[in-house]
Formats: structure tokens, sequence, C-alpha cells
């Protein structure tokens, strides 16, 4: 584990696999559309160029989102809660520690996209007046509970709708 991790949380690993889908299934679109345009660009005369570079650059942008940046981000994420503050850090090359006073907390949302539900996994949103904090890939029981503590620490009022 990353040393700047110690004694934090990590995301469930099954983010990875999440991720390496997600990856595929974009990269494939986009490497889709440049191959329309080849096809499209070769009946019509137009110029190739474009379609090929295209191409190159989603394959290149499938293998690194679909093999290295998923592992990459499970293993240089984690957050702590203390009852004054929710510590948040990742970062590889440009490492980044953010720390989100208790007191700014204006209300926590929980997401469970498609791909995070098929796998029981569920991310966070903490929302401060300046930006949207996200915790990522969750047990959804376990998202259900960091939410609610931090919207009590943060004295967030939950109102019926």
């Amino acid at each position: 584990m990353n040393h700047r991790l110690r004694g934090m949380h990590q995301c469930h690993p099954d983010i990875i696999q999440v991720s390496r889908i997600s990856s595929l299934i974009g990269n494939a679109v986009l490497m889709a559309l440049a191959a329309a345009y080849l096809i499209v660009a070769e009946y019509k005369d137009w110029t190739l160029l474009p379609g090929w570079i295209a191409l190159g650059l989603f394959a290149l942008s499938l293998i690194w989102y679909t093999w290295f940046a998923p592992g990459l981000f499970y293993r240089t994420f984690g957050f702590k809660v203390s009852d004054e503050e929710l510590e948040l850090r990742s970062g590889w090359i440009w490492l980044n520690d953010t720390v989100v006073p208790m007191t700014r907390i204006q209300h926590v949302e929980l997401e469970s996209g498609p791909m995070l539900r098929k796998y029981g996994l569920a991310e966070i949103k903490v929302v401060t007046a300046a930006k949207t904090h996200v915790i990522k890939a969750l047990k959804l029981e376990e998202a259900e509970k960091l939410k609610l503590q931090i919207g009590e620490l943060a004295k967030v009022v939950e109102h019926d709708e």
C-alpha cells in the first residue's frame, strides 16, 4: 500500500473492474466513430489522416484507461473521516491532499449508476460551496453508513420529499 495512505480507507477493489469495463465501452464507441469516419472519407474521397490519427489516439486511450489508470487510482486514493474533517488523498504524479472541514459541508449524496449497481457499489458526493468531492466505489452498505456519518458530523438536515 502507498505510504501516503497509511491509516486511511480505500475504495473497494471492484472499482478496477468497473473502470475497465466503462473505459472499454467508451473507447469502443469512439473507435467505432473514427472507423465510420474512415469509411465515409474513403467513399467521399476525403482525407483519411484525421480518421487514422483519431483511431490511434483512441487506441492509446483504450490501453491507458483500461489497463493502467484503474489500478493506479485504486492504489493512490484514500479517505479518512474524523469528527472535525474529511480528508481525501489521491494522485501518483500530482499529489492531491484535501481537507474538508465538516462545518463547510452543505450536503451529502449517494449515487450508484448501472455499472456500480452491478457490483453492489456506490459513490458518495460531499458538496461544499466551492466543490463536490467524490469518494468512489464503496460497498453499498458501507456507503450508506458513511453518508449518514458524514451527514451527522456536518449537521446536514435530511428533508423528506
